[in-house]
């Protein structure tokens, strides 16, 4: 005869931004390896992922507060939020535009177990996504030698620390950014690396996408800033993680991919734009799990475009597993007495 263990509440532990880069310095090859396992999970049904909530403000129209509920089964098997902020006119304080926590709550009894500081998990998973659709759009294509990065603040240098931590070696790499002080910065930071080919400051997106087999949008645009469908002529890979940077017209001419369809086509995104304007969803090829599961082919006679709004259960994933290395570890800093009324009846 088999018993049931008894149900407990799991103890509460806050885990700080430095244990976080702690755990997730140097694990670039396994943190893609999670993602991609994420996405296969996600693609495959086992998740729950509502659509984004997005707290808005009259009184500071370019700042908003996200929250991104999810669940995630398999082995990872973890319920969750991530609660993050953007708050642009931060950048001219000198201070980063994004603040996040998440929220791990445990599978069977609904608690809360830990809240971690989220915006290195945030941008750790959004490279890990952009490292991975690199990889599997050009897998039928010849990889590319040349890198462009438009837009060069912190997700941008996580993307770029992803692609060499997986093994990208570029000949050249692009920089533009409407601000010379941030790309001379990020130019620096290339220069200073071991991975970074010939390092080349442009004046326009236009000099940096013709240049580039590879094209890396991270900026903060709100609306489409690049409409001239001749300059990825060339047919590069495009890595749109900003979401809003290119016009309908470019993505109508192209390869489409996105992580999930529901998530990517709303908030007047560029592909919710081509929607709009198409009345349609046929511009768009699939996801990044159908092109893993071979469902999906990318043809190499057009440009191919990634554009991934950022799914709730890949902070999960990544945030179970800088848990799990912390607690191992034997470093959790558990808050004692936090949940206090545990008595039903006192």
């Amino acid at each position: 005869m088999t018993t049931t263990p008894p149900v407990t509440v799991p103890p509460f532990a806050v885990i700080s931004g430095g244990q976080v880069q702690r755990v997730l310095g140097g694990q670039e090859k396994e943190i893609v390896e999670l993602v991609e396992a994420t996405y296969r999970l996600h693609g495959a049904g086992d998740s729950v992922n509502p659509p984004s909530y997005f707290l808005r403000f009259p009184d500071r129209p370019s700042s908003r507060i996200i929250a991104l509920p999810a669940s995630i089964g398999g082995p990872i098997r973890v319920d969750g939020l991530k609660w993050i902020s953007s708050f642009p006119e931060n950048v001219a304080a000198g201070i980063p535009r994004a603040s996040a926590v998440l929220i791990l709550n445990d599978h069977d009894t609904g608690y809360p177990f830990a809240c971690l500081e989220s915006s290195i998990i945030s941008a750790t998973r959004t490279a890990a996504s952009a490292a991975l659709a690199a990889d599997w759009l050009s897998r039928d294509r010849a990889r590319p030698a040349r890198v462009g990065f438009v837009g060069t603040g912190l997700i941008a240098r996580y993307i770029h620390m992803f692609l060499a931590g997986t093994g990208w070696l570029f000949d050249e790499v692009g920089v533009h950014d409407l601000s010379r002080d941030h790309a001379a910065g990020f130019a620096g930071y290339l220069e200073q690396s071991d991975t970074a080919g010939r390092v080349t400051v442009y004046d326009s997106a236009e000099g940096v996408i013709r240049s580039s087999d590879l094209v890396v949008f991270a900026t903060v645009a709100a609306q489409p800033h690049v409409r001239e469908v001749s300059w990825f002529g060339h047919h590069p890979v495009v890595l749109h993680i900003s979401l809003r940077d290119l016009a309908p017209e470019i993505l109508l001419a192209s390869t489409n991919v996105v992580d999930d369809v529901e998530h990517c086509l709303k908030a007047n995104t560029s592909p919710h734009l081509v929607e709009q304007v198409t009345g349609s969803r046929d511009f768009l090829a699939g996801t990044l799990a159908e092109v893993m599961d071979g469902g999906v082919s990318v043809p190499t006679g057009r440009p191919v475009i990634f554009s991934p709004f950022g799914l709730g259960v890949l902070d999960l994933a990544v945030g179970k597993y800088v848990y799990d290395q912390v607690a191992t570890a034997g470093d959790l800093h558990v808050i004692d007495d936090f949940f206090h009324e545990l008595r039903r009846y006192g």
